[in-house]
């Protein structure tokens, strides 16, 4: 699976307004319902919320990758948001997170959902690209930078 199929520029945000966790889920979750309307946005929110509950998915050095499974959806989704301020997410190194990649999932992907997590989360490791994602001027440079790195996997 490409990023490129389930992300598109349109679920890009440069500059998310959100200040907490709990906003970073609802914007991100808004991002990708006015998309998909088919995707029913409070459902997405407590999934979300649920998955954090269970465990913070802010992996440290200043990303997160909030994710989770839906009933009734046949693909994956995906959104990105940078905080340039960053957000308190409950990251493994204490450090605020400005980077989040949120992926759906339909319910019955266990293996896809995983390999989806690992390409992401490999991606994200690289600190010359998430510096290159933090120094991007607008949604457009962010996605072309996401889409030119994931095509080289």
């Amino acid at each position: 699976m490409k990023l490129e199929d389930i992300l598109s520029e349109e679920l890009v945000r440069a500059d998310l307004v959100a200040r907490t966790k709990p906003e970073v889920l609802n914007e991100l979750a808004e991002v990708v319902t006015a998309q998909h309307p088919e995707i029913d946005r409070s459902k997405l929110v407590a999934t979300l919320q649920e998955r954090e509950r269970l465990n913070s998915t802010a992996l440290g050095d200043g990303v997160a990758i909030p994710h989770g499974k839906l009933v009734g959806i046949r693909r994956f989704f995906a959104a990105f948001g940078r905080s340039r301020a960053g957000v308190e997410f409950q990251s493994l190194d204490g450090k605020p997170t400005h980077l989040f990649f949120l992926l759906v999932a339909p319910e019955d992907s266990a293996g896809a959902h995983l390999k989806a997590l690992a390409r992401i989360s490999r991606l994200l490791k690289d600190a010359s690209f998430r510096q290159r994602l933090l120094d991007a001027p607008d949604a457009h440079t962010i996605w072309t930078i996401i889409r030119d790195e994931d095509a080289q996997y």
